[in-house]
């Protein structure tokens, strides 16, 4: 498998504190990469460095070979870096299928700058998630699981190759939680690589291929799961010392 995205050593401070120190890992194409930690550990600082929102101190970070640390959030989405946000803030007043029709005029190249077309393509991505039945609501009416069903169909209406979910299971239960998994899987079925943010341990070790764990902004492992979990700096810093 070949990389899609390298990160190298990077670091983002806020004032005196480091947020994310000196971090580097490689994503492959096809890959699902589960990165846990405690809260305030930096996982959604890496995310927002990878997507742009948030420029790095130091460090370099290469999208399919190429250096994108300079690039702002809109260049890299247009380069097919999609993301899910952990607060979720639909488009106000506007309906669930134009809300997702947003992330299609936008996304991977230029997009379309054709509405009815954007909006065909957000009806497949809204079947895709299950929300099909409710495109023309609003889509602030949505309760939190269909939000987080959304926040993923509009990232995946902008056409990504690499997709970043941020915690998009948080707050749901276990049969919701199934449903959730069941879709991540099938993104990363259509050729899709994942990153993903999560913190119920049991979907994130079914669902990774490998495990990142950050702990007050440093990588303290990366690899398979299993080996991850078990692992005694891991159980500590984050499973509790209980299971150590």
């Amino acid at each position: 498998m070949s990389a899609i995205l390298e990160i190298d050593h990077v670091t983002r401070r806020f004032a005196g504190l480091i947020a994310v120190n000196d971090v580097s890992f490689t994503l492959n194409e096809g890959e699902i990469l589960g990165v846990i930690g405690p809260n305030g550990a930096g996982k959604t600082t890496l995310v927002s460095l990878i997507s742009g929102t948030l420029a790095p101190s130091s460090g370099n970070i290469r999208f399919q070979g190429h250096s994108i640390t300079a690039q702002p959030a809109f260049r890299r989405a247009r380069l097919g870096i999609g993301r899910t946000f952990q607060i979720m803030r639909p488009f106000p007043g506007l309906s669930v299928l134009d809300n997702v029709a947003v992330g299609a005029l936008f996304g991977h190249g230029k997009g379309t700058s054709d509405l009815q077309e954007a909006r065909k393509k957000a009806r497949r991505h809204l079947e895709f998630v299950g929300l099909d039945r409710f495109a023309d609501q609003r889509a602030d009416e949505l309760g939190g699981p269909g939000r987080k069903r959304l926040e993923l169909a509009k990232a995946l209406a902008m056409e990504p190759k690499l997709l970043l979910c941020d915690e998009v299971m948080a707050g749901l239960n276990h049969v919701e939680i199934d449903e959730v998994i069941g879709v991540i899987r099938k993104v990363r079925d259509s050729g899709i690589t994942i990153l993903v943010i999560e913190h119920v341990i049991k979907a994130i070790k079914s669902l990774s291929d490998r495990l990142l764990v950050i702990h007050h902004g440093e990588k303290i492992a990366d690899g398979e799961p299993d080996a991850v979990l078990s692992d005694k700096t891991v159980v500590e810093a984050y499973l509790g010392k209980r299971r150590a």
